[in-house]
């Protein structure tokens, strides 16, 4: 069973069918909605400030979600796959985005609706990435606009992990 802690009296809550590995953590001013997924060692520590999950949310292995005391809040919109090992810090993100593998956001950036944050990529403080934008590079660069071939992956990850969240279910 995931470590599910509250923190100064509040505990995360979340929606239905949402699935925590043995191993992952969440704890304090977390509130998930439906159909999300946290991966094994993924982390999302809203100890310090709150952090706003939406629905179809997967948060892979190693990921890290958190905030900053008395400043910036962690907002993730629907539709969201935050890909191994990234680290995302008080910042927004807005529907349908792909954090991918390694990837950094920090505090006060925004990513834009649609948009692909690339592998190793690093989001500096307070930049904003615009809707449908494909950002690469330490720190990182718009690259291309996302074109409609690439629309498809935000919906079929979300709804990949809500499946393979189903093959770790124990049934009764």
């Amino acid at each position: 069973m995931a470590l599910i802690l509250p923190v100064k009296g509040v505990s995360p809550v979340w929606g239905e069918n949402c699935w925590f590995s043995p191993n992952a953590t969440i704890v304090g001013d977390v509130t998930m909605g439906k159909d999300c997924t946290v991966w094994f060692n993924a982390v999302i520590r809203g100890d310090v400030n709150s952090i706003i999950i939406g629905d179809r949310v997967n948060i892979q292995d190693g990921a890290v979600i958190h905030c900053t005391y008395q400043k910036t809040r962690t907002i993730i919109g629907h539709n969201v796959s935050i890909a191994h090992n990234a680290i995302v810090h008080g910042c927004t993100i807005e529907d349908k985005v792909l954090v991918g593998m390694g990837a950094v956001i920090m505090d006060g950036a925004v990513i834009g609706s649609g948009s692909i944050i690339a592998a190793g990529a690093i989001i500096t403080q307070n930049m904003v990435v615009p809707p449908n934008s494909i950002y690469a590079g330490n720190p990182a660069k718009f690259l291309k606009v996302v074109t409609p071939e690439l629309e498809e992956v935000f919906m079929r990850t979300a709804n990949n992990y809500v499946m393979y969240a189903e093959w770790f279910k124990v049934s009764d």
